[in-house]
């Protein structure tokens, strides 16, 4: 069943299309599109955006192992580089600390009607893709391939259960939910 999904670009596209809609509208409803919570965020004022991304990454993460050990899901992990991830930070990193949003953000926001998202954030991603396209070739040659590492999962690593990672995790997670709430953050 699912590789027939899978192999359906129409159906694809339209999954997409619902699950783009659907992540605006979760980023939209826990007030992670609202500059003053990002900036709030980064102020380490208000903790929103952490509890926000901490509850997709435990839904995430438990979701797709439960998948992927009903044969609904295959893992298809990819091989990075210190060099990529350095390079990727620092164009985020740089697009967020100009406009306090990130790609994820800047969509959701401009979906609410925010001008400062879309003149700054639509167009400021479609110049750092076009200069990122021009240099590309350069980069790809000097920096992205350096320090390449292991595609392996965290428990492929350790060659231990999936179970055995993420159990630990999700308590680690649900316990700094627990202290930011009590610390009212």
């Amino acid at each position: 069943m699912f590789e027939e999904l899978h192999a359906n670009r129409t159906v694809q596209l339209g999954l997409g299309l619902v699950m783009g809609i659907a992540f605006g509208f979760f980023l939209q409803t826990g007030g992670v599109t609202d500059y003053n919570i990002i900036i709030a965020q980064l102020l380490l004022t208000d903790f929103t955006v952490v509890k926000v991304m901490l509850s997709a990454v435990l839904v995430g993460m438990i979701g797709v192992y439960l998948m992927k050990g009903r044969g609904m899901v295959r893992l298809h992990t990819k091989t990075g580089s210190v060099g990529s991830t350095v390079v990727g930070g620092l164009i985020f990193g740089a697009g967020f600390a100009i406009l306090g949003y990130c790609p994820g953000t800047v969509a959701g926001a401009v979906g609410q009607g925010a001008l400062d998202a879309l003149f700054g954030g639509v167009v400021g991603i479609l110049l750092g893709t076009g200069i990122y396209a021009a240099i590309y070739p350069a980069l790809q040659k000097r920096v992205l391939g350096l320090g390449t590492f292991s595609s392996d999962t965290i428990p492929a690593m350790l060659h231990v259960n999936p179970w055995a990672v993420l159990l630990p995790l999700a308590v680690l997670i649900l316990a700094l939910f627990w202290v930011l709430e009590s610390l009212g953050l």
